[in-house]
């Protein structure tokens, strides 16, 4: 089961609306759908939202430490409420996928991401889950740094928060620890759009069906 669900991104106005706050956006959502309220708490040096549910409590944590730093918010609560790697979420923005995608999985690398690999590096372990939000990719190594914390298009925004809004309903399974269950609607692709008909081939009249041959006048009296 899912206890600590962590939203990645960076704190002030300046960053509020770049990729890079993806996470932030989907654990507001959350803590919304939850019923719960995220505050500053000092201890964990980010905003937190506990909630009750009738198996234990969860927490909702936002770092305001800067994304490079998100372990040192993460490891202090995981710690003192005793939540194991495994009990955690991670919700961060995605290079690799584009937006309107997204995927769950359990442990592997960091893939560059600085909020990630701090996480491993503070918990001492990167067994924890992950929610990956695309963003896309600026195509070019050297303007990652600089596209991550610009603000997306309107569409690709519509795109990440639809994302965000199809996975919302499954917190219920998440956090029962149905990951199965939660993969399958998180993984589900939109149908692809049927391609546009031929306007040449719309307009073209139909074809005539032939004529039969009349038979041959008989030889015979």
């Amino acid at each position: 089961m899912i206890r600590l669900i962590v939203g990645l991104g960076n704190p002030g106005p300046e960053y509020e609306d770049t990729r890079h706050n993806a996470g932030f956006w989907w654990v507001e959502q959350a803590a919304r759908r939850l019923g719960g309220s995220l505050v500053h708490d000092r201890a964990y040096h980010g905003l937190v939202a506990r909630v009750n549910r009738p198996a234990g409590p969860v927490w909702l944590l936002e770092p305001m430490t800067y994304m490079n730093l998100s372990g040192k918010a993460v490891a202090p609560l995981a710690r003192f409420f005793k939540i194991a790697p495994a009990e955690i979420l991670v919700v961060h923005d995605e290079l690799d996928l584009p937006p309107g995608q997204m995927k769950l999985k359990q442990g592997g690398g960091n893939g560059g991401h600085n909020g990630l690999k701090d996480i491993q590096a503070q918990l001492g372990s990167g067994d924890f889950w992950r929610l990956r939000l695309g963003i896309g990719h600026p195509g070019v190594k050297s303007e990652v740094a600089a596209y991550v914390l610009r603000k997306p298009p309107a569409a690709e925004r519509e795109a990440i928060e639809k994302n965000i809004d199809d996975s919302l309903p499954t917190l219920d399974a998440l956090l029962a620890g149905e990951m199965a269950q939660a993969q399958l609607k998180i993984h589900a692709r939109p149908p692809r759009p049927k391609p546009p008909r031929d306007p040449v081939k719309a307009a073209a009249p139909a074809a005539t069906p032939a004529t039969p041959a009349e038979p041959a006048p008989s030889s015979e009296p």
